[in-house]
């Protein structure tokens, strides 16, 4: 005698089929934008950029560690794992009266959005999160875009985070389903599309992008970017990090990108994601001026300033003040 399954197992049966049908076609498409040149790339990728986004714009956001380190997860590009040797000093949660000044340095610099980053695997009850959902009130009450990277949680407390008034949850898919195993083992890249499923609920904006140079090839790339185009809705702000090698990480002696891999994927993530901000992010510090000009023009929009992006550098809000005078470009307000 056949059981029949239940409604939410196929409920949840036919949505995995409507993602995967949706992420083949978005590959097809990105491995045709593959194939063009670069200038044949950006020139598409304005076009995009300049029917959704003011060209001359870049939005700053400023990320801040609020609890660092001493993190159960073994994801190999972080020095914040409990399970990697990196000499980084473990603090608890601070007190919300520094974050907040955090925050209000953050404006007057020019950052729209502050975003609140605690080394959790997932969020915890009880007075922590009650001091988050504390913090998301008080930075939506100075008139920024408050955002949260916690981890994974459940959708009660996307809900709470939804109420308080949070704007974005940042939660990054990092790299491509086949390859997440080999960067991360104590969770699974399903669990990272569940939590943003329940963010999504919640009726929270995503933010969710990935790193390159974590061992990736380019057929990863072109996967997680089909993963990130298929979500529905799509992701409000597309983070592209480049790895910062960090000693005692097993991906310490990681061989750099080639430039052009980011210009690629920068304008590839404006064309396939097109009302998105896609935001140059970690290992920042290390880019050219030219280089980060060029991510511009291929359409990104967005950039983490300040001196830390959580616990590697950044150039320092001062010095991209300064690239945007000379670029002729404006801050958004």
């Amino acid at each position: 005698m056949k059981i029949k399954e239940s409604p939410t197992n196929v409920a949840n049966e036919i949505q995995r089929n409507k993602q995967q049908q949706s992420e083949d076609l978005a590959l097809k498409q990105i491995n045709e934008l593959y194939k063009l040149s670069i200038p044949e790339l950006i020139f598409k990728a304005q076009l995009v950029h300049r029917e959704f986004h003011n060209p001359n714009e870049i939005q700053f956001c400023t990320l801040s560690s609020i609890k660092t380190g001493a993190c159960p997860e073994d994801c190999s590009y972080c020095s914040q794992s409990a399970r990697h040797n990196t000499d980084l000093e473990v603090e608890p949660l601070q007190e919300v009266s520094k974050i907040l000044e955090e925050a209000k340095e953050a404006k007057a610099q020019g950052s729209t959005r502050f975003c609140m980053g605690a080394a959790w695997r997932s969020i915890p009850e009880g007075k922590q999160f009650d001091s988050v959902l504390h913090l998301v009130r008080e930075v939506k009450a100075m008139n920024m875009e408050p955002c949260v990277t916690l981890g994974m949680l459940n959708q009660e407390q996307a809900n709470q985070l939804k109420e308080a008034g949070l704007h974005s949850y940042n939660h990054n898919i990092d790299t491509s389903r086949d390859n997440y195993a080999n960067i991360i083992s104590t969770r699974t890249f399903e669990d990272r599309l569940n939590t943003i499923d329940a963010v999504q609920n919640a009726g929270i904006n995503v933010c969710s992008g990935g790193i390159l140079g974590i061992g990736e090839n380019i057929e990863d790339r072109k996967s997680m970017l089909a993963t990130l185009a298929s979500l529905s809705p799509q992701p409000s702000s597309v983070p592209i990090n480049v790895l910062v090698p960090i000693a005692g990480t097993p991906l310490e002696a990681a061989e750099p990108i080639d430039n052009m891999d980011l210009v690629r994927m920068v304008a590839i993530a404006r064309i396939m994601i097109p009302q998105s901000k896609v935001r140059l992010s970690a290992g920042r510090h290390n880019m050219t001026d030219e280089l980060q000009t060029l991510c511009f023009i291929a359409g990104a929009n967005s950039i983490h300033t300040g001196d830390k992006l959580l616990t590697t550098p950044l150039a320092g809000g001062s010095k991209d003040h300064q690239l945007i005078e000379k670029l002729g470009m404006s801050v958004a307000k």
